[in-house]
């Protein structure tokens, strides 16, 4: 976007879930820090008619501070707002407009030809932002309750909103997704079947509980795993495409363990991670049908 405030009033709807009419109301002194001296971000929630306060970053609150030096270059006096009408404001009272933002903001995709997933031109309001933040944070398992101050909701139910979002995106994606166990066997879980929605419930408790750096545990969460935790020997092991790029690593890895046991002699340490690759050139084979996506040599040997 053309205008440095433009860009900054960007950066904050995206980052820190104000309402556009919030952002371009803020105060020229608004930010403050803890005793810990972290920076957050003091604004006036107008809807619900309060002060409120969202940690910032080092990088957010420094560009804030240079918003201020250009609203001092320009109103030496002193200026109430931190992002003023730039123009017919001699004394700086007057913030900036939401219709000038959003002009600017709309002239800006237009001109960089930012699409949607069809290939239209992409249309949205500022405030998608804050939805996208708010899922963001849901998806990143931050509590709701930690989401909810920081999108300063009066109510616990509208946080709840992006949880339910969240959890509806990965139920579809899970149900969707190609699933295979150790033996590179299809793993099908009928989403439309009388357990559907208790099979779900027990994934969901298994990744928040059992979650695994390249796959999922099907062990009910009430048994105790025998294996060890040696995953990739473990029958009850479920993986899916996304963990691709963690097998792969792992498979490189094992090969180094492999090469140098051989060069040492260690013929049981040999058997014991050949088993491992075996295993994941399976789970890899059946992950990537497509021999262009697997290593070199299970693409040749197949």
């Amino acid at each position: 976007m053309g205008q440095p405030a433009h860009r900054l009033i960007t950066v904050i709807l995206m980052r820190c879930g104000l309402r556009v009419s919030d952002a371009l109301k803020l105060a020229f002194d608004s930010t403050v820090k803890d005793a810990d001296g972290a920076p957050y971000l003091r604004y006036v929630n107008h809807k619900m008619k309060r002060e409120a306060l969202v940690p910032i970053d080092e990088e957010v609150h420094q560009l804030v501070d240079e918003q201020k030096q250009r609203v001092l270059a320009r109103w030496p006096e002193g200026c109430l707002h931190l992002f003023p009408r730039p123009t017919k404001n001699p004394d700086g009272r007057h913030p900036t407009a939401s219709s000038t933002y959003r002009l600017a903001l709309y002239r800006w995709l237009e001109l960089c030809e930012v699409r949607d997933e069809h290939g239209r031109p992409a249309h949205f309001t500022p405030h998608q932002w804050r939805h996208t933040l708010g899922t963001r944070m849901i998806n990143r398992d931050v509590p709701q309750e930690v989401v909810r101050r920081i999108l300063d909701h009066d109510s616990a139910q509208m946080t709840a909103h992006y949880a339910r979002l969240h959890d509806t995106t990965v139920r579809e994606h899970w149900e969707k997704a190609r699933k295979v166990n150790i033996s590179g066997q299809a793993v099908d879980l009928d989403p439309d079947g009388p357990l559907a929605e208790a099979a779900w419930s027990k994934q969901r408790l298994s990744r928040a509980t059992q979650a695994l750096p390249n796959g999922y545990c099907g062990l009910p969460v009430q048994q105790s795993c025998p294996h060890a935790n040696a995953c990739l020997t473990c029958p009850m092991f479920i993986t899916t495409p996304e963990f691709l790029p963690q097998h792969r690593q792992h498979r490189s890895e094992i090969l180094q363990i492999i090469t140098a046991a051989e060069a040492r002699g260690q013929q049981r340490l040999v058997e014991m991670n050949t088993q491992v690759l075996d295993n994941l050139d399976t789970v890899i084979t059946a992950l990537a049908p497509d021999a262009s996506d697997r290593p070199k040599d299970i693409a040749d040997a197949g």
